[in-house]
């Protein structure tokens, strides 16, 4: 296996099967590019995108893609699955390959998926340090009171982890419509805190994660890639305030 990042000899050596004795003398004679500058030393760092040539042909030629998906109630949050339709069979196969989900979501929950190739940046942004906020549309069986937005700031001791859930916000925005915040994604966490009033929850829905919004002209299954400032505030640890 090929790694993705490390010396640029290596790589050559590798892909080319050919000995560094080889390398070199390609490197001499100039037939190497990395993201189109001609290269010269063996030792070069390269990464999983750099754009790697010799002569006109494409060692490594592979794009960053980061792409908002409105995942419809009834697909799994999976690359493959046998019985349900997945976020990767909602993108064109021209530009599935190597795609991971970033934030999943459960089969019965829609709203803001993520999708990338760069395992960097969704480890920065998942990794559980990171804390990043995400908010939610729920739709609930029963009226909610005051005591769901006190109960929901102090957390929930949820016995099966052995863990106090992270303080989260709760707007109330109809008798039986909250919106929630979480900066942490237990399992089915929502459903289970909302079962602590024995109240459960009809709908589900991701609107947020971190500052990014679900885009509102993407309608369920659609998707679009990211701007370069919405890559950027996929990174922010800190979300809008509920109000």
């Amino acid at each position: 296996m090929i790694s993705p990042r490390g010396r640029l000899d290596v790589f050559l050596a590798k892909i080319l099967n050919i000995p560094k004795k080889a390398v070199r003398e390609l490197l001499k004679a100039g037939r190497v590019t990395v993201d189109g500058v001609r290269a010269t030393e063996a030792a070069q760092q390269i990464g999983p995108f750099s754009q790697i040539y010799l002569d006109d042909t494409a060692l490594r030629a592979e794009t960053p893609r980061y792409l908002m998906l409105h995942k419809p109630v009834g697909v799994v949050s999976a690359t493959k699955d046998e019985e349900h339709k997945t976020v990767l069979d909602l993108i064109p196969e021209a530009i599935r390959a190597g795609l991971h989900i970033v934030g999943r979501l459960d089969l019965n929950t829609s709203g803001l998926v993520l999708l990338t190739n760069d395992s960097r940046w969704s480890e920065s942004m998942m990794q559980p340090g990171a804390h990043v906020a995400k908010e939610y549309w729920v739709t609930l069986a029963n009226p909610l009171t005051e005591d769901y937005i006190t109960a929901f700031a102090r957390g929930f001791y949820f016995e099966t982890e052995g863990i106090i859930t992270l303080p989260a916000r709760l707007a109330i925005v109809g008798e039986r419509e909250a919106r929630v915040e979480l900066r942490e994604g237990k399992y089915h966490q929502i459903k289970r805190m909302f079962g602590r009033f024995q109240n459960p929850v009809l709908a589900l829905h991701r609107s947020r994660i971190g500052a990014l919004v679900l885009d509102p002209q993407l309608a369920p299954g659609q998707w679009r890639p990211l701007s370069e400032d919405e890559k950027r505030a996929c990174l922010q640890s800190e979300g809008q305030a509920l109000v």
